[in-house]
């Protein structure tokens, strides 16, 4: 059976933040008469290593075993924006995670079979 080995324990957690919301977020805070100095963009949302390689497996059918190596190492722990500046004026991101991966796996399909995928 096929086998993808993902580096590290698989417990350190991630957010991630559709680029899509990223622009909205931009344009939201260009529109503000008063916008805060300084804020972070991010979805507030965290998920595992290995629970995102689960999503990603079962967004593209993935039938394979999912395996960990320990011996690589696992990175920062932990890496969370806090994002309440921006969410007291209104923002909020609109792409999950999961819409988000299903999204660019949907892209890189029509991209795949039009010839126009990059690698």
């Amino acid at each position: 059976m096929p086998e993808v080995v993902v580096w590290g324990s698989g417990k350190p957690l991630r957010e991630f933040l559709h680029s899509d919301d990223v622009a909205e977020g931009i344009l939201h805070l260009l529109k503000l008469e008063n916008p805060p100095d300084w804020v972070n963009l991010g979805s507030g949302v965290e998920i595992s290593i290995g629970d995102l390689a689960k999503l990603v497996a079962q967004t593209v059918g993935y039938e394979g075993n999912l395996s960990f190596d320990t011996s690589k190492p696992d990175g920062t722990p932990r890496k969370m924006t806090d994002i309440s500046l921006i969410k007291n004026t209104g923002w909020k991101p609109k792409i999950s995670l999961e819409d988000g991966v299903a999204l660019a796996y949907q892209d890189f399909l029509v991209e795949n079979s039009d010839g126009s995928l990059r690698v």
